[in-house]
């Protein structure tokens, strides 16, 4: 918003009230989100608030029940957000054959929910037939892609076994049939180890939604080939700890980078604001994006993917 206003860090109260306006319609209009467990939709919606000083549409639903379900938010998930209708979907989904989804209420409702075969183009035939049991990331990856409209962008967190597992070959061949794959980041056993306790390899996947067209061309085998972003996140800012690292140079002493600082008072109902330059560390981090201070910054894979597109046309309408 200060970018399409022109707007520096909040240059005068004006300015900072007209940038909470602005974000605070954003999220009355644009955010929405879902999940099982009421306390993180209202964990969630706290947030929003906080930030924003609106509410979010948030619901307290079963995501791949929907648009079943018995939770209480459905209801209003129906009216705001029908399948089909997000320009952009990001998901930590639940993962993990520990937690499978067995319900075939559930399961009949997903292509990937089904058996496979290979067939002789080399491609991949829904038989049609259930499986008993099926891990929950992988019916997440295709209720994502049904939310989505037509073009829409989607990014989702995923163990590394479905992007390289030979028995899961049928998956990639549906993320590729039905997406544009964008960009695809693997990621340190760091990044979910310290909160929630997870000890395994992840990658994060943008992708692209087909149009019907597209699709058509696909399944004519007149889809040309083109250029996949790949990278590898080998520090993510913090150790297996929690304990913060930063960027060192190569005897060991701590990078330090000046930065301006606004510091703001509000003094008979204005904001007195006076620069100070300062010198800070940086957190080292290869991460698209970086949590520091307040907000985000961003992280030399963001830079190398902006390169990337300059010379590479984003696939798809």
């Amino acid at each position: 918003f200060r970018a399409e206003r022109g707007i520096a860090d909040a240059d005068s109260t004006e300015d900072f009230n007209e940038i909470q306006q602005l974000l605070a319609a954003f999220v009355k209009k644009n955010l929405f989100g879902a999940d099982f467990d009421p306390f993180l939709v209202r964990a969630a919606q706290m947030n929003a608030v906080m930030a924003s000083n609106a509410e979010a549409h948030l619901f307290n639903i079963n995501s791949l029940e929907f648009p079943k379900g018995y939770l209480p938010g459905l209801a209003e998930a129906e009216k705001f957000a029908k399948l089909g209708t997000m320009d952009v979907v990001m998901t930590n989904p639940p993962f993990g054959s520990e937690i499978p989804i067995t319900d075939p209420n559930i399961l009949r409702n997903f292509d990937l929910a089904h058996i496979w075969e290979r067939t002789e183009d080399g491609g991949f035939r829904n038989t049609g037939r259930l499986q008993g049991s099926v891990a929950p990331e992988v019916l997440f990856i295709e209720r994502c892609v049904e939310w989505l409209k037509p073009g829409g962008r989607m990014g989702i967190v995923l163990p590394d076994g479905i992007l390289g597992n030979p028995g899961d070959e049928y998956i990639r061949w549906w993320i590729l049939r039905h997406t544009w794959v964008l960009a695809s980041i693997d990621l340190p056993v760091e990044v979910f180890i310290v909160e929630a306790n997870v000890n395994i390899l992840t990658s994060l996947l943008f992708l692209k939604k087909k149009t019907e067209q597209e699709l058509k061309a696909s399944d004519l085998g007149s889809t040309k080939d083109y250029s996949v972003f790949m990278a590898v996140a080998e520090k993510v800012g913090f150790d297996r700890r929690g304990n913060t690292l930063y960027k060192r140079s190569p005897d060991g002493e701590e990078i330090l980078e000046e930065v301006e600082e606004v510091e703001r008072i509000r003094t008979n109902g204005h904001f007195v604001e006076r620069r100070l330059r300062r010198k800070k560390r940086i957190v080292d981090s290869d991460l698209p994006f970086s949590r520091e201070g307040g907000g985000f910054v961003e992280g030399p894979i963001a830079d190398a993917y902006k390169e990337f597109r300059r010379k590479n046309k984003e696939p798809g309408a």
